[in-house]
């Protein structure tokens, strides 16, 4: 049979299950990444665990989203890291050296492994041929602990791309396509596979940014061949030993497919507040701009700062505009630097920041109220950049600067200029002394700060529980919007009574307040892709902590799915979907026999109390899935079984 990538990575990997599409697999991991903001409670629960070392193949741990230090508390958390990652042995890139991905891509990244990363868009690692995929913490301390995932066997979506993009068109605008074609939820359950002979014009970092986004398709994952530009990549990064070729057989077939000319697309825009609300810049051009943001783990190469750079050559700023420059690692930065077109941003008016996610996770640059941003960020979901009311578009760094030069959203094309022609360096400077590697372990103490507070012991829910719904919310509600990022709440990631409290409090202020007075446990009722977004599993473990029981959606994003399970949070979606309208905030509900009715059915039955009637709710839970809520978390399933 041909065989696409996914399978021929899935199979060589597979560990359990049969590889059917929606059938439960578990898969070897050979590599994790881990960033702080997530990563503090991965090596609680690591440390948990009770293992001396991570058993995988390459472990790291990249400080890059948490940067600010305006106390102690994130350098303290700094600290912890650096202490976890040399006593179980973990590579350390500290703050400053850049952010994970492509900074993992140079530095680790090799075709045919396996990746798990506790970020949503670790899926960037696709580029090179990985099967990288984004994932709770939890799933990530268990993979360093040689565990293998467990998840759904993808389908595979299969996009042809072909011809040359045009002038002043980017692989920004490549996946803004796709999200244009398929919106925020077009993925849900494939794996992306972009294959034909347009790819022979887009490089590696090219690939890393149409990759990185396909997390807000909803894809598991995307993936593109290990081809001669794969090898030209590692090379240029001194690694190319670790090069193997790996194509999709001729003739493999997909679940889904699209076709993609690359020279017909036009440079688009996605509007406030989602990546899928997208648009040609046309359709905006003339509205004023207030701030343009380049960086981000969604477009982290050097050419696409050093395009900025070429295109503000001989302009300047329009008055008014802040162009914020956030090098992606300290390895682009000295490449700028070297180049020359470091010099010429800050000529121009450029404001340059430190290596790392910065604005993109809320922490700095923040925009103005009601003020226009242009970012070359993946998100732009309602007060992720820190102002509560943002108005943040997505967009390409051509876009982004050709409107900071014009001070107005502008299509570049409409710019009196020749499109600059980028050539990347023939030998660029590689930059690894910051790279910490793993330590010997028996001697290393782990580093605790005060806001360090160990994870509490989550108890299996009654047989019978009565729970309040005390919060309903719409479709597409995101990670950010469960609980927010940025300066206010990131620091406190690794003190859950302290980060609960922020839980929906920008989408009610009052949920905190309830919750807390909430004593018979609660359920939440959503709409369309609830918990999409960031992989953060404080999303789910803040407002299990407060008392949540489950949640009835209309439907799951995979990863925040796979996160409420992990903390013994139950969810279950409408077996009739107008019955969303049956339920309101303050409904009491009955569920009995809950565990009983998940193991000999897909279905069970809520009653809704004074007069409403039953309402039918569905799971497709696993066996395994539902051992871990059974025993309270999948923490306590696993040490239970190491105990046993």
């Amino acid at each position: 049979m041909n065989q696409t990538l996914t399978h021929k990575i899935i199979e060589a990997h597979l560990e359990q299950g049969e590889m059917k599409p929606g059938a439960e697999v578990a898969i070897r991991i050979d590599q994790t990444l881990t960033q702080d903001a997530t990563g503090t409670l991965v090596m609680l629960e690591f440390e948990a665990l009770g293992l001396p070392r991570v058993k995988t193949e390459v472990s790291a741990q990249y400080v890059d989203h948490n940067l600010i230090q305006e106390d102690f508390k994130n350098p303290d958390d700094h600290m912890f890291l650096l202490s976890a990652a040399r006593k179980y042995g973990l590579w350390f890139s500290p703050a400053g050296n850049g952010v994970s991905h492509p900074v993992h891509q140079e530095r680790f990244g090799a075709p045919g492994k396996t990746l798990v990363g506790s970020d949503s868009h670790t899926p960037a690692a696709g580029a090179l041929g990985m099967f990288a995929v984004g994932a709770g913490g939890l799933e990530a301390a268990l993979a360093m602990a040689g565990e293998p995932l467990h998840l759904k066997m993808p389908r595979t979506f299969g996009v042809e791309l072909t011809g040359k993009l045009p002038d002043f068109v980017s692989a920004k605008d490549v996946i803004l396509e796709m999200l244009r074609r398929h919106g925020v939820r077009g993925a849900d359950g494939h794996v992306i596979e972009y294959h034909g002979e347009g790819l022979e014009n887009l490089t590696v970092m090219d690939r890393h940014v149409i990759a990185n986004m396909g997390t807000e398709l909803g894809a598991t994952t995307t993936m593109f061949p290990s081809d001669g530009e794969a090898r030209r990549f590692l090379e240029k990064q001194g690694r190319g030993e670790d090069w193997t070729e790996l194509l999709p057989d001729e003739g493999c077939r997909y679940d889904k497919e699209d076709h993609i000319e690359l020279s017909e697309l036009v440079p688009l825009i996605a509007k406030p507040s989602s990546p899928g609300n997208v648009v040609a810049v046309s359709e905006v051009e003339g509205e004023e701009l207030y701030q343009a943001y380049i960086g981000s783990s969604a477009n982290p190469g050097l050419r696409d700062f050093a395009i900025v750079a070429m295109m503000l050559e001989d302009e300047k700023l329009a008055p008014g505009v802040s162009l914020d420059i956030n090098p992606s690692s300290r390895q682009t930065l000295a490449n700028l630097i070297r180049e020359g077109y470091l010099h010429t941003l800050i000529r121009a008016g450029a404001r340059i920041h430190q290596a790392g996610c910065n604005g993109c996770i809320g922490m700095g640059q923040a925009p103005a109220t009601d003020a226009n941003s242009l970012r070359t960020v993946p998100r732009n979901f309602p007060g992720r950049s820190g102002t509560r009311e943002d108005r943040v578009f997505l967009c390409s760094p051509e876009t982004a600067a050709a409107s900071a030069i014009r001070g107005r959203i502008t299509d570049p094309r409409n710019l009196d200029m020749e499109y600059p022609r980028f050539k990347e360096p023939d030998e660029p400077e590689i930059i690894t002394d910051a790279l910490i590697p793993p330590g010997e372990g028996e001697d290393v103490e782990l580093r605790k700060g005060p806001n360090i507070v160990s994870l509490p012991e989550l108890a299996a829910p009654d047989e019978t529980f009565s729970p309040e719904v005390i919060l309903k919310v719409g479709d597409d509600i995101s990670t950010d919007g469960i609980l927010p990022a940025g300066a206010r709440v990131l620091p406190y990631r690794s003190n859950l009574p302290e980060i609960s409290k922020f839980a929906f409090k920008d989408i009610d202020g009052d949920f905190y307040e309830r919750a807390s007075n909430c004593e018979r446990g609660f359920i939440i009722v959503a709409g369309e892709n609830y918990g999409q977004g960031s992989s953060r599993e404080h999303a789910a473990l803040a407002p299990r902590y407060l008392g949540l029981r489950a949640v009835i959606a209309k439907s799951f994003s995979r990863i925040h799915r796979q996160n409420l399970v992990n903390f013994g949070v139950i969810p279950l979606t409408f077996a009739n979907p107008d019955d969303y309208e049956r339920l309101e905030q303050g409904d009491e509900l009955d569920i009995e026999d809950w565990l009983k009715a998940l193991r000999e059915s897909e279905s069970l039955v809520v009653c809704v109390k004074g007069g409403k009637g039953d309402i039918e709710v569905e799971h497709q839970l696993s066996t395994r899935q539902i051992d871990a809520i059974a025993a309270g978390s999948l923490i306590e399933l696993v040490r239970k079984q190491k105990s046993d």
